[in-house]
């Protein structure tokens, strides 16, 4: 599972996700409101406090689906960058 920063960070991109609601890894991002701009912001604010970068393969609708594809993304970025 991820980290308290990534849902952190994640549900203030999700408006429609109440407070109260779990964040599941099967959680469909688009359906809580997570739109283009959103997902641009949440890149960055991803990348920022991780201190990783997205390469161009993973910039794709894909990889924003879910918060379990998502979360692996970052998770398969920070290996790399600690190894």
């Amino acid at each position: 599972m991820w980290d308290d920063r990534f849902e952190e960070i994640l549900r203030t991109f999700l408006p429609f996700l109440p407070p109260q609601e779990p964040l599941t890894a099967d959680t469909e991002l688009k359906d809580l409101g997570l739109d283009s701009l959103g997902t641009v912001q949440l890149l960055g604010t991803l990348e920022e406090t991780y201190q990783v970068r997205f390469l161009d393969s993973a910039l794709t609708m894909d990889t924003f689906r879910t918060a379990g594809v998502l979360w692996k993304t970052v998770e398969g970025m920070l290996q790399r960058t600690t190894s």
